[in-house]
Order: structure tokens, then C-alpha cells, then sequence
């Protein structure tokens, strides 16, 4: 069910999803009506982003998540015209949107058992897709 939404610089991912619920539960999503946006929660790249952080900040501290980038807008060649697979890819992925609820019952199945809080003082060198083992480190002194 992919969407698109444009928010104005500055806004937090909490208004974002309250814009993102107003829109869902107009079209396929009715049961939202009864959700607060207190119980929905915003997952890029396997991290939970809190309400109260911006787009913006985000994008300003190039925040990374375990597979990426959150967001990326820089240019860069097309894989497929140079054919060198040594290319690291920096794509983002698609943002998700769950309710909390729904998190709380699938957090020990893949990959929503890999999601975690967001945290800037958190840096993500690899990316692994086995076990719980934590694979980032802390920023700074």
C-alpha cells in the first residue's frame, strides 16, 4: 500500500502521522479512526523513529539506519549503466507505518524482531541479518 506525502521542513514524524492517518482512514484504512496517533509509530530501515524528531533533522545529520541511509538525496551513477556490482547501493527503503498494537503481537518475527528505537548517538558500520547481536556503536568521545 504505498502512499506519497509532502510535509513542510521543520515538521516532527509525529504531525507526519497524524497527516498520514487523516489521509489512510479517509480511503482503505477505516479502522484508523479509532487509533491515536499516540499508538502509530514510524519504522525507516529498521528503526523506530520517535514522534518529536524532524524530517529534517534527520536529513541534515545524514542519519543512517542498519541497511542505509534514511533518506538519500545525493546524485549518483546508475548501477546499471556502469554494470559494477562492487557499487555500493545507497537507497532507502520505503517508510512503514503500524500501529503499535500490531507491533506488540509480531515483535519476535522477522524482520520486526530487528526493529529498534532510533538513537542519534548510534552509528550502524554493517549490516547483519542473523541473531540479536548489536552491531552498532555509540558516537562521540
Amino acid at each position: 500500500h504505498r502512499r506519497s506525502i509532502t510535509v513542510e521542513k521543520g515538521s516532527t514524524i509525529g504531525q507526519f502521522l497524524h497527516r498520514a492517518k487523516v489521509d489512510l482512514e479517509k480511503s482503505d484504512f477505516p479502522e484508523l479512526r479509532t487509533v491515536p496517533v499516540d499508538n502509530l509509530m514510524y519504522v525507516k530501515e529498521d528503526l523506530i523513529i520517535p514522534h518529536n524528531v524532524t524530517f529534517y533533522g534527520l536529513i541534515k545529520e545524514k542519519a543512517r539506519g542498519k541497511s542505509g541511509p534514511l533518506f538519500h538525496f545525493d546524485v549518483h551513477d546508475d548501477i546499471r549503466i556502469n554494470s559494477d556490482v562492487r557499487v555500493e547501493k545507497d537507497e532507502s527503503h520505503a517508510g512503514k507505518i503500524v500501529d503499535r498494537k500490531w507491533y506488540e503481537r509480531n515483535k519476535h518475527i522477522f524482520p520486526v524482531s530487528r526493529w529498534e528505537q532510533y538513537s542519534k548517538d548510534k552509528t550502524y558500520d554493517t549490516y547483519t541479518i542473523r541473531g540479536d547481536a548489536d552491531h552498532s556503536r555509540p558516537t562521540g568521545p
